[in-house]
């Protein structure tokens, strides 16, 4: 039903536990497609083992360009991207799949609930050495949010026609930040107007765990700072967070597909501020993200 693409780097404990997860907890059978990075810490051993199908770059090409590669091989008609470091709760695709069913459409972009590092604050252990499955698979249920407008970015689903209609993840923006808002802007300019996250399809986030590993590496390079942020101004004229209060009004309970944003005092006095950040950007700043 799904292909869930995962990119990876040097993480084969909680790709792992990610896989096994999908695998443990799905109603349906998927297609899962790491893009592996790197691959030295017995990663691409364990894929060929296990005979995952998984596409590969030696030197850390980002999860723009691994999601990329990846999605072209994809067999199935849903683009599922994941981190590394999820666990999937116990009937996590059939909730989607409920939910694609309601919708009639292929105009949507679902993403779901992060418990731990996320929405839901449940603590299960922060390694996979110390997460206790256990107390996660009886509790998880216990622990809610709301279906809200947006996104989460990750996890996140979308129909394999309209991935390749934008083209997938702008690569710009390597090695990853700013390239989810961006997807969800190129989305909104074909036309979706359903962002929806979903409270019941959760997932167990560890956190970060590739980039805080890397941190400092000035070989393996895993975060931008504020680049990807200045990328995304400079390319639609307006900040990332004026885009997501705006006109995903994110994090909002979720009423149904979105509208033209409404043009009050408070859009405007916003719309000015991202417009002086863009000018500083554009003109002051520019070179300096290159």
């Amino acid at each position: 039903m799904f292909s869930v693409i995962i990119p990876t780097l040097n993480n084969l404990s909680y790709l792992k536990l990610c896989i096994e997860s999908i695998q443990k907890n799905s109603k349906y059978n998927h297609e899962i497609i790491p893009h592996v990075n790197v691959g030295t810490d017995g990663t691409l051993e364990y894929l060929k083992k296990k005979n995952i199908k998984f596409t590969y770059t030696k030197d850390n090409s980002g999860i723009c360009k691994g999601m990329n590669l990846a999605a072209k091989e994809s067999k199935k008609e849903y683009i599922l991207y994941a981190h590394d470091d999820f666990y999937f709760c116990p009937d996590w695709d059939l909730i989607l799949k409920n939910e694609i069913d309601r919708i009639g459409h292929n105009l949507f972009y679902l993403s779901g609930t992060m418990m731990h590092k996320g929405q839901i604050d449940f603590d299960c252990g922060n390694t996979f050495e110390d997460f206790d499955e256990k107390k996660f698979l009886s509790n998880y249920k216990d622990y809610n949010y709301y279906d809200f407008q947006g996104s989460t970015w990750a996890p996140h689903l979308i129909h394999k026609d309209i991935w390749n209609k934008v083209n997938g993840f702008s690569e710009e923006f390597y090695p990853g930040t700013g390239s989810d808002p961006d997807l969800n802007m190129k989305l909104w300019k074909l036309g979706v107007r359903i962002f929806k996250g979903i409270n019941d399809f959760k997932v167990y986030h560890f956190g970060s765990i590739v980039t805080r590993k890397y941190k400092g590496d000035s070989k393996i390079i895993t975060e931008s700072g504020s680049k990807g942020g200045k990328i995304f101004l400079l390319k639609w004229g307006m900040t990332i967070k004026f885009f997501k209060k705006f006109i995903m009004e994110s994090d909002t309970k979720f009423k149904g597909e979105l509208k033209d944003p409404i043009k009050n005092l408070s859009y405007y006095l916003n719309l000015i501020i991202t417009k002086l950040n863009f000018i500083y950007v554009k003109f002051f700043y520019k070179n300096k993200i290159k």
